[in-house]
């Protein structure tokens, strides 16, 4: 149990038997009346944010969680096949509880977020950059660069990105993964 006022950024709780992530916190002290922590809270499950209000000295349930190292192997039916670079244990995730699974190619190394206690697995988050191989695109026309115009690009995990009109084929690009924005283009 922890008090409401050690609430912080990344805190897991436990609250009407859902987890939560606090990803924002506010101290709120007003000038009449008891001060209160005021909070926005992430469903660990379907991901809505929350917001909550907690008074100074309520008690919460938190959950301890660790966060590990794997590597992505391959896909079978509706899973992503994991392996903890610890010990060699193979695990599988669902593909809803990876974010940027559309970006993910065999060998990259995803953060494993899991209850502690018991050792069921919350999550899995991509790099938030990862660079990738585009593999087929329209061709860019010289004198194209002038405007912030976009085109579809598709990337080697057969994901579709939007991209400016100067990459070509066989570019490689670097790729926000949560949202699939392009950020730039990478030397090979």
């Amino acid at each position: 149990m922890i008090n409401a006022q050690d609430i912080k950024n990344g805190t897991c709780i436990r609250m009407d038997g859902r987890l939560y992530f606090c990803i924002e916190f506010l101290h709120v002290k007003p000038g009449k009346g008891n001060t209160f922590m005021r909070t926005k809270l992430k469903d660990v499950v379907d991901g809505r944010v929350l917001e909550r209000r907690f008074n100074i000295g309520e008690k919460l349930e938190d959950v301890r969680v660790e966060r590990r190292p794997y590597q992505y192997l391959y896909s079978e039916g509706g899973d992503d096949i994991f392996m903890n670079n610890e010990t060699y244990d193979q695990v599988p995730i669902s593909k809803e509880l990876v974010t940027g699974a559309a970006f993910m190619k065999e060998g990259d190394t995803v953060e494993v977020v899991s209850d502690a206690s018991t050792e069921t697995v919350l999550y899995a988050e991509m790099p938030i950059k990862t660079v990738l191989q585009v593999t087929y695109t329209e061709p860019g026309i010289k004198g194209d660069t002038a405007t912030n115009t976009l085109k579809p690009a598709t990337v080697e995990t057969g994901a579709e990105v939007r991209v400016p009109l100067f990459v070509n084929e066989g570019d490689f690009i670097e790729i926000d993964t949560r949202d699939g924005s392009y950020m730039s283009r990478v030397k090979a």
